[in-house]
């Protein structure tokens, strides 16, 4: 590209979390960067959006990169919104979200504010790329996935995101040299079975805590679930467009 591509960062685990700290500093060695991340952690959102309440950015300084800063009190998709449609002068030419503490494989993709993120950028016609990192801890070994991360970034701006796309990539809790590659997957055929913890308060009020089991039943080769276990970086290319088309030819059949 003849100048510097002009990269819109955002993530769902809070503006000065460190798998987005580490995003940046990645993509300063690419383009031009603008971040507008969350001002406190929004994972699980998902693709909400904020239609009740105001929203407020404000420009922040927090390391001594080149790149401007906004943290948002709303949603990843609404930093998304925010950014492309206010902030930025120009539409990015990408917009990478993460890179996020913990999975975002399989089912849990529809349940993630991170490739919420990136599909809202998708929506708004900009490429981009959901990175995360199969480790929950506040302090995961993120700089094991720079290369990577690097890598995938600049072959998507050279190749081109196919429209309406975005790239959910999932990294493993490896070291750089024991990650075997990358295998492009289908998202692997998984779900939770929720429980929930009942408590109660001090003053005797219940209240409950998310908990659950993952579990995956389908190990074949091709799937982003089998990839990571077995050492490689998944990448599986996900659409907004939710429709189910094989089945609109067997329920026109229904003689409604």
């Amino acid at each position: 590209m003849s100048k510097k591509p002009l990269i819109l960062v955002t993530n769902d685990d809070g503006i000065t979390a460190p798998g987005i700290r580490t995003l940046i500093s990645v993509m300063n060695e690419i383009g031009e960067v603008v971040v507008v991340a969350p001002d406190s952690p929004q994972s699980a959102m998902g693709h909400a959006i904020t239609i009740n309440s105001t929203l407020h950015s404000n420009k922040v300084k927090i390391d001594n990169g080149p790149q401007l800063e906004y943290s948002c009190s709303g949603t990843p998709a609404d930093c998304v919104k925010l950014g492309i449609n206010e902030i930025l002068k120009r539409k990015p030419d990408i917009c990478v979200s993460g890179i996020n503490h913990g999975s975002n494989s399989s089912i849990n993709v529809i349940y993630s504010g991170t490739m919420s993120a990136a599909l809202e950028a998708s929506i708004e016609g900009v490429p981009a790329i959901g990175f995360s990192l199969l480790d929950y801890r506040w302090n995961a070994e993120f700089e094991n996935i720079r290369t990577f991360v690097k890598k995938i970034t600049l072959l998507s701006l050279e190749k081109g995101i196919p429209e309406g796309n975005a790239l959910n990539v999932n990294f493993p809790k490896l070291s750089e040299k024991e990650i075997k590659g990358i295998k492009i997957c289908r998202q692997a055929k998984a779900y939770w079975i929720e429980k929930f913890d009942k408590r109660k308060n001090p003053q005797g009020k219940e209240y409950y805590w998310l908990t659950g089991e993952f579990i995956n039943e389908d190990h074949k080769s091709d799937s982003d679930e089998w990839a990571l276990k077995n050492g490689f970086i998944s990448i599986v290319p996900v659409k907004f467009d939710m429709t189910d088309h094989k089945s609109i030819i067997k329920i026109k059949n229904w003689n409604f």
